[in-house]
């Protein structure tokens, strides 16, 4: 028999991944709390008071949730799916694969975020593919019953809103990146976004886990050996260094600098 593993354990069952599996009672209303509150810290937004304990319980009785393995796919691009996901627990990221297999990476996502909510709101097929990058917990919610939480908890509105001008902007930049950076000021713009995503403490930054160089690669568009090259050069000049699966930025400011002398601000 297939050993239980801590997020099947939460749900109460052991199943086959794939499974969607129901769950109730505390750990799921404290599993949409945690989800909810995270997406209004991420906004800026206090969305504690918007739900009390009774509206997440009924949120939490009425999605799907879900156990995902490594690797496996939650949405499919171009997908005819409209529900909206909550990450739990775990990780998963957004990618699209060319016709050739070529990865294009967009973002990790991490504990507390939503992602599908494009096609929730317009309806149109799936614009990427979601996959988990390790065994994680999912929630989803179908998209009439996001559409009526929306309707009638503001607070949760000026979160998403916020949200999704922060991704156009992302991507604004990234944009910018693409058509005026060479290769390896790209990889240092990527690693000066994971240092300031993951927390800056004395001039440094601890990037946990670290990315692989593919994954790196992907998100930036270029190939792994560049991503190598550009790593091992900021390792000899005491930019970053490895500490066991996380990546430390030893000088972030120095990073930062790199940065600004490539984009000119």
């Amino acid at each position: 028999a297939r050993p239980a593993t801590r997020h099947r354990q939460l749900l109460g069952c052991v199943g086959e991944p794939g499974r969607h599996q129901q769950r109730r009672g505390p750990d799921a209303v404290q599993g949409v709390a945690v989800a909810v509150a995270r997406l209004g810290r991420h906004a800026g937004v206090d969305v504690g008071p918007a739900l009390d304990e009774g509206a997440r319980k009924a949120l939490a009785q009425r999605c799907h949730w879900q156990v995902y393995s490594a690797g496996e796919e939650i949405i499919g691009w171009q997908e005819a799916s409209d529900d909206i996901y909550f990450l739990i627990d775990g990780s998963a990221r957004v990618a699209i694969y060319s016709g050739s297999g070529k990865l294009v990476g967009f973002h990790q996502i991490e504990p507390g975020d939503p992602f599908g909510e494009f096609a929730a709101i317009d309806g149109q097929p799936r614009s990427a593919n979601v996959e988990a990058a390790a065994e994680c917990l999912v929630a989803r919610m179908s998209s009439q019953l996001f559409w009526s939480t929306l309707e009638k908890e503001p607070a949760v509105v000026a979160a998403l809103l916020k949200r999704l001008v922060a991704q156009i902007r992302s991507l604004t930049t990234r944009v910018f990146e693409f058509s005026t950076l060479a290769v390896s000021n790209r990889i240092q713009a990527e690693l000066l976004r994971l240092a300031r995503d993951n927390g800056i403490d004395d001039n440094t930054a601890l990037i946990t886990p670290a990315p692989t160089h593919t994954e790196i690669a992907s998100r930036i568009s270029t190939h792994r050996e560049a991503v190598t090259r550009e790593l091992s050069r900021l390792t000899q000049n005491n930019v970053i260094r490895r500490e066991g699966r996380a990546l430390c930025v030893t000088d972030v400011d120095r990073l930062a600098r790199m940065v600004q002398e490539a984009t000119g601000d």
